[in-house]
C-alpha cells in the first residue's frame, strides 16, 4: 500500500476520461481490504460486477466501502459515522470521484498512522 496524492488522482481521472478512475476504484478496494485484514471481493471483480449490473453493484460497493472505512477509523479510535449511507447518497448524485477521494484520504491517514506506530 502506498500513499497517493488525491489531487493528482482526480486530475488523472479527468485527463483519461475516467479510465484512471476504474484503476483507482480497483486499488482502493484492494488496499482497504488489506488495511483491515479482511477477505472480500477483489477490485477486478467489483469492476466486472459493476459493469455487468450497469452500476447497481457499484452502489452496493460504495455502501460497503463506507462501512469498511468506519471499521478502519474505529480501529484507530477516530470518530465514526454511518459513512456507508453518506457515500451512497453522494454516489447516487454522480459524485463518485468525491467518494474515492475521501476513501483515499482515509487510507493515507491509515498509512501515516501505521508508519508512525511502527517507528515508535
Amino acid at each position: 500500500m502506498k500513499e497517493r496524492n488525491i489531487a493528482l488522482c482526480i486530475v488523472f481521472c479527468i485527463i483519461t476520461c475516467g479510465i484512471y478512475g476504474i484503476y483507482w476504484m480497483i486499488v482502493l478496494n484492494d488496499e482497504l481490504l488489506d488495511a483491515l485484514g479482511e477477505d472480500g471481493t477483489s477490485g477486478g471483480m467489483v469492476f466486472l460486477f459493476s459493469l455487468i449490473t450497469c452500476g447497481i453493484y457499484g452502489l452496493y460497493w460504495i455502501y460497503q466501502m463506507g462501512k469498511r472505512v468506519d471499521r478502519l477509523n474505529e480501529r484507530y479510535g477516530r470518530h465514526t459515522d454511518n459513512s456507508g449511507l453518506l457515500y451512497l447518497l453522494v454516489s447516487i448524485i454522480g459524485l463518485q470521484i468525491v467518494i474515492y477521494a475521501i476513501i483515499q484520504n482515509e487510507l493515507n491517514n491509515y498509512h501515516r498512522d501505521s508508519n508512525f506506530q511502527y517507528y515508535q
